[in-house]
């Protein structure tokens, strides 16, 4: 008897095959809200001390800049420069007995960490323009304030909002210099004290 050669037709009442539409373990991404959410995961790590063009941008936006468009321009850019990045940080003020290179408050009084960037976490901040970009604020070193980025979330482009109304919308959380100091080794491998606070370095 001969072996009966297959035509590739599917019998009566064999079930068909799906074929999947996309790469199995990858969900389809069908709107910019979830491309932003999905992206978000990821700013807790975004370096803000790297050059911009390094990194793809993904946290440290206006609330503003997320939400109401456009890309600015040549001479008035949406985005601060990094040059204005650094000189920002280094007008917020310092915390004691830390490393001014790693740790600022914000202009609330907020402690924050200079790795985390975008972030929903305490310790995140944003480089926010204090007259917002939609409604006519520069990129510039005096449009810039150092931002714990919860608070730039719910502060968007609002210009009748009162400190003591961004002062509730912080997010609170006890840090002590035990947890800054794993924080500093998972970031930088090394603890840093500031001069003056006659600690020790942990290298």
């Amino acid at each position: 008897m001969r072996p009966r050669k297959s035509t590739g037709r599917r019998a009566a009442g064999s079930p068909a095959r799906s074929v999947p539409s996309e790469p199995l373990g990858f969900q389809p991404v069908h709107s910019a809200a979830a491309g932003e959410r999905r992206s978000s995961a990821l700013s807790a790590t975004l370096l803000d001390d790297a050059p911009a063009g390094l990194l793809p941008r993904v946290g440290g936006a206006d609330e503003d800049e997320l939400f109401f468009g456009g890309g600015g321009s040549a001479t008035n850019p949406r985005s601060f420069p990094y040059s204005v990045k650094q000189r920002c940080w280094e007008k917020a003020e310092k915390v004691k007995g830390r490393d001014p290179d790693r740790w600022r408050r914000d202009t609330l009084g907020n402690i924050v960490f200079r790795k985390l960037v975008g972030c929903p976490g305490c310790l995140c901040h944003d480089y926010d323009h204090i007259v917002p970009f939609s409604k006519g604020g520069k990129s510039t070193l005096e449009n810039c304030q150092v931002l714990q980025a919860t608070v730039n979330r719910s502060k968007g482009n609002k210009t009748e909002i009162s400190r003591s109304d961004l002062i509730q919308k912080s997010a609170y959380c006890r840090v002590s210099g035990r947890d800054m100091d794993l924080l500093e080794l998972s970031a930088y491998g090394n603890v840093r004290r500031a001069p003056d606070s006659g600690g020790c370095n942990i290298q």
